[in-house]
């Protein structure tokens, strides 16, 4: 007779936690923010010298210009533009590299390893810290600093406060 008090392996391993919403919502924003950084950085990258020429016809047209529109057409964007196509093939790289350290952090947080949240840290700082190289700090006026500095610090944030549901 054999012995029925024994309960199979497999009722007595431990139900994987489910995956908290918020983390599972931050994770999808991430890939949805790396695919579409991954499609403008490929588009900035293959447009530079048309942005840079169309830069350079405006600035004879902003004598008659509002000062708003001569703030964000004016010779500190067209030499930020310059350098922009300079510099285009090391700034995509090390876009590519950041968004990829991005998508990667999350897939590793999705799997609940603490360690992604480093990796992703890093995927974020990497732009702010390229543009800074090449761009110099003029690249963070006006919406610049909006994009380059308010979205990676809020999910930064957000991330940290998922940090209890990761090993």
């Amino acid at each position: 007779m054999a012995d029925t008090s024994t309960q199979p392996d497999f009722l007595t391993q431990d139900e994987p936690k489910k995956l908290s919403d918020m983390l599972n919502v931050l994770t999808i924003l991430t890939f949805i923010g790396c695919g579409l950084g991954t499609i403008s950085s490929i588009y900035g990258f293959a447009n530079a010298q048309t942005s840079y020429d169309k830069m350079v016809q405006m600035q004879g047209k902003l004598d008659d210009a509002p000062a708003l529109v001569k703030k964000f057409m004016g010779p500190e964007m067209l030499e930020m533009a310059r350098k922009s196509l300079e510099n285009r093939t090391p700034i995509l790289l090390l876009t590519l590299v950041a968004y990829g350290l991005c998508l990667y952090g999350a897939i590793q947080m999705r799997s609940r390893k603490k360690a992604g949240f480093s990796i992703y840290v890093v995927g974020e700082l990497l732009p702010i810290a390229t543009a800074c190289i090449f761009l110099g700090m003029g690249s963070f006026g006006g919406f610049g600093i909006l994009s380059a500095f308010l979205f990676p610090v809020l999910f930064i944030i957000l991330y940290a406060t998922q940090l209890k549901h990761l090993k």
